[in-house]
């Protein structure tokens, strides 16, 4: 089995959940890459290339997408149209992407990064700020808050994610009867529950797991 592992917004393949996927997958003896998805210029960040990325590792072949808040989104929209991946695994999905901005900005801030063209985000994996420029929102805008997956699909979610409130994954699953939807006491980075969500990806994609 070969696995694409899509690390969230601001962070790279070496983040915690990302290297422990990667490392629990392997032993179980998949394959696992892990793209960064910026492609080497977090600054240009779009939806699009992010896209591009996906499909230039997967490159046609069959795959599972595991991917993390904006990675788990990513999965779901490469997969809604990509019928050689075969399951995804969305951890925190950030469903309803470019429309969640300005509800957590608040129009003013978006005013602000459009008229300077970027905004300064903090960068978890490079521990510090970096900008990023008003074309991840005006290019995320073109797709779809809940991409139409047909793939069997198991979710996870914290009660009390305050990034991407669980109600959107609900909504999702809703939408979505072939889905699986599990939700934890916990907030967005799910790293609380991390063998929890380890043991039921194991099961969904029918690999041994130690613990």
């Amino acid at each position: 089995m070969r696995v694409i592992y899509l690390h969230g917004f601001a962070s790279s393949p070496s983040s915690r959940k990302a290297q422990v996927f990667a490392a629990r997958l392997r032993e179980a003896g998949a394959e696992c890459d892990i793209p960064a998805l910026d492609g080497g210029d977090f600054s240009a960040l779009t939806i699009t290339g992010q896209l591009a990325v996906i499909d230039a590792v997967a490159a046609g072949e069959p795959v599972t997408l595991i991917g993390s808040s904006m990675g788990g989104y990513l999965a779901a929209l490469y997969a809604a149209s990509h019928a050689n991946v075969e399951r995804v695994v969305l951890l925190a999905p950030a469903f309803g992407f470019a429309r969640r901005w300005p509800l957590r900005l608040g129009e003013a801030a978006v005013a602000k990064w459009r008229a300077e063209g970027s905004m300064e985000v903090f960068h978890y994996a490079a521990g510090e700020p970096r900008r990023v420029g008003i074309a991840l929102l005006d290019d995320g805008i073109r797709y779809p808050d809940f991409p139409d997956v047909l793939q069997p699909a198991l979710i996870f979610h914290g009660k009390q994610d305050d990034v991407v409130p669980y109600t959107f994954s609900e909504e999702f699953h809703a939408l979505h009867p072939q889905a699986q939807l599990h939700l934890f006491e916990s907030g967005h980075e799910l790293t609380d529950v991390l063998d929890e969500m380890w043991q039921l990806t194991a099961e969904f994609l029918e690999l041994k797991h130690n613990g």
